[in-house]
């Protein structure tokens, strides 16, 4: 493995909204809403945007691709001001709230040059560590913690890279792909000399940000709220108050990242040979009936990887799984939410399976088979019902493995194209200190869809060869 290449960190600045808005100036705040608060104290989620531009020379960086993307993130801002503001939580207020005061409210933007092989972190197996020079710190006290923070690497000749952080309590995964798409719009229209407003964004890129549409009847906020006062976060002080999320352990330098890719193909193969085997699965009532079970591509994914990467790294014997999916809640709240809406939207559900059901020929369809059941029941009940009882952080029981995907191949994280060409790579940089893996949309927009993961190299080099049952090819740039 490549030993972590250092980072020259070249400006580190301060971008605002655009003064051009006249909304830069006017102050607002948002509380957080129950889905905001049950993420309270989790850890920043942070990724990374690769785009691949060869012969691309500093003097090209600074001279044309930095300062749209400055420019184009300050108009960006002026759609999405909230997330130049800071999360807080003053003496006076019952729960944090985030504030925009000032127009000089913003986000860091870090700029720094590698001297790292762009091919290798984009597209080879490579230490999960090499990731971290490329995504920036937020700032995070007590009192106040930045929402977003931004870092563009330039990796001269070969191309470069966006990398983000942001806080959990602040976005989800759409809002983070929402932002990032309108943001590359707006810098393809400066790119685009031609357009007469480049600051102008399409409806289905304008963001909703009004609280005043979720119903919290069942006063979930202060429900979650109360959870985490009662929680001492391992190594902090005393202060129930504090912004401060729960630490992450550190990268272990054994392990290694890389994304695995099932095309169009693979899945139709992969439905084909599941659908055979719940065929065989299914009792004599389910056989006679006359509409089978459909299967998404979501599921299918989520249940192959998670048999795959569990044969790879051995479970024990008397271990039970619980499977956690998460489930964006926009469209099944009543009243429901926009697809725009920006914030914390996500509620997880779970299934637990036990050991011996997961390691038998039909592993992923029994899986397939009980994710499928559990997202059909969502239809004929509220996602709040049992709500309070899926409080933060009760993935500790006894003889339980908890496993997690993050994303969904509905993101659509690959249209950010900021003018230069679409991401050669996208990866969920997070994985590495959570054990998750992503679920993406392939680059090729062909209708495959991308896994990413982070295993120690043996474990790695075991599941390529499980997941390769129906013919992957590992992804490149």
């Amino acid at each position: 493995m490549a030993s972590t290449k250092p980072v020259n960190v070249i400006e580190i600045c301060h971008v605002s909204p655009s003064s051009t808005s006249p909304e830069s100036s006017t102050e607002l705040s948002l509380p957080l809403i129950f889905s905001d608060i049950f993420n309270l104290k989790f850890p920043p989620v942070q990724g990374i945007f690769f785009y691949k531009l060869p012969g691309l020379t500093p003097t090209f960086f600074n001279s044309v691709i930095l300062p749209k993307v400055k420019h184009s993130l300050s108009l960006t801002l002026s759609h999405f001001r909230p997330l130049a503001g800071n999360l807080t939580w003053p003496p006076n207020s019952i729960k944090p709230i985030i504030t925009y005061s000032t127009p000089d409210d913003g986000i860091k933007l870090t700029v720094a040059e590698s001297s790292a092989d762009f091919d290798h972190l984009c597209s080879e197996v490579h230490d999960a560590i090499e990731s971290h020079p490329y995504v920036p710190n937020v700032s995070i006290s007590d009192t106040i913690a930045s929402t977003l923070a931004i870092q563009i690497t330039l990796f001269p000749n070969k191309g470069f890279c966006i990398g983000h952080t942001t806080n959990h309590a602040v976005l989800d995964g759409l809002s983070v792909s929402f932002f990032m798409n309108a943001w590359a719009r707006i810098c393809t229209q400066l790119v685009d000399e031609n357009m007469e407003n480049p600051s102008l964004l399409p409806e289905e890129l304008t963001p909703f940000f009004n609280r005043t549409a979720v119903q919290d009847p069942e006063g979930l906020d202060m429900w979650y709220l109360k959870f985490w006062l009662g929680v001492k976060s391992p190594g902090s002080d005393n202060n129930p108050r504090s912004l401060k999320p729960f630490p992450l352990s550190e990268i272990p330098p054994n392990l290694v990242r890389t994304t695995f890719e099932l095309s169009r193909e693979d899945i139709q193969k992969l439905r084909k040979t599941i659908n055979s085997q719940l065929d065989k699965l299914g009792s004599k009532e389910e056989a006679n009936q006359t509409k089978p079970i459909y299967l998404s591509t979501y599921v299918l994914v989520y249940a192959y990887t998670m048999v795959c990467m569990l044969e790879a790294k051995g479970i024990n014997s008397n271990d039970k799984i619980k499977i956690v999916i998460p489930v964006d809640c926009r469209a099944r709240l009543n009243p429901p939410l926009p697809k725009n809406y920006i914030g914390n939207c996500v509620s997880s559900f779970d299934v637990v399976v036990e050991r011996e059901d997961l390691m038998k020929e039909n592993g992923v369809a029994y899986v397939a088979k009980r994710l499928t059941e559990m997202i059909k029941g969502l239809e004929n009940r509220s996602v709040l019902e049992g709500a309070k009882e899926r409080i933060p952080y009760t993935d500790w029981e006894k003889f339980t493995q908890t496993v997690r995907a993050v994303g969904t191949n509905r993101f659509g994280m690959y249209g950010a194209d900021f003018g230069w060409g679409k991401p050669s790579n996208v990866e969920v940089t997070t994985i590495a200190r959570t054990g998750a893996f992503s679920i993406m949309e392939s680059k090729d927009e062909g209708g495959g869809v991308e896994v990413g993961l982070v295993l120690k190299e043996h474990e790695m080099k075991l599941f390529g060869s499980l997941f390769t049952r129906v013919k992957i090819s590992q992804s490149t740039c």
